[in-house]
């Protein structure tokens, strides 16, 4: 379904449920950058009308996730701990193309939130079916849902500002992209990316 061309290692899921506080802190602020990229996406494209309806309802919801986390994070006696760097992300963003058609570029932002979210929609699931506390596993679930539905809103809001076959194209690139990205990454249980 979210055709990622390289899955999860299945060490990942193994480490990260071994190590649920440093997950959580790090989902958190993954929830706030979501978050932070669709207040950015409006700032910038502003008189897109449908891009601002939509961006503006999942700002919301991804603010509520983060909510839900710190949630989860206070229910088990954690804090919200420092930031940490996202090398996934920092990765995945070089690969928007600079320049050249201001469509062009929404189009490369909109299609590596994709990404992103279809990343953690997959690994969300991961923790939904590995997890051992059952209120986790319950949660991941319904996150894992609602990214699907992210990933799939950034991907017809690509399609509606260039044309569909390009959307596609570029797609299929930046999934490769990605992969490779993935597979040169050190598996870290500490982080959701």
């Amino acid at each position: 379904m979210l055709g990622l061309k390289l899955p999860t290692d299945p060490r990942w899921v193994d480490i990260a449920t071994k190590t649920i506080e440093d997950i959580l802190i790090d989902h958190a602020y993954c929830e706030q950058k979501a978050a932070s990229n669709g207040i950015s996406l409006i700032v910038q494209f502003p008189e897109r009308t449908r891009l601002v309806d939509t961006m503006t309802d999942l700002v919301a919801e991804e603010w509520s996730h983060f909510e839900r986390v710190l949630a989860e994070l206070k229910k088990r006696g954690f804090g919200l701990g420092h930031k940490r760097a996202d090398e996934y992300a920092v990765r995945l963003n070089k690969l928007e193309r600079k320049g050249g058609h201001i469509d062009r570029q929404l189009m490369d932002k909109l299609l590596i939130s994709a990404l992103i979210e279809a990343r953690s929609c997959e690994r969300f699931k991961l923790l939904s079916e590995e997890i051992p506390d059952e209120s986790l596993k319950k949660f991941y679930y319904e996150l894992m849902v609602s990214e699907a539905t992210h990933y799939t809103t950034f991907l017809e809001l690509a399609k509606e500002y260039m044309p569909e076959e390009t959307v596609k194209a570029r797609w299929q690139e930046l999934l490769q992209a990605e992969a490779e990205i993935v597979a040169t990454l050190e598996i870290r249980g500490d982080r959701m990316h």
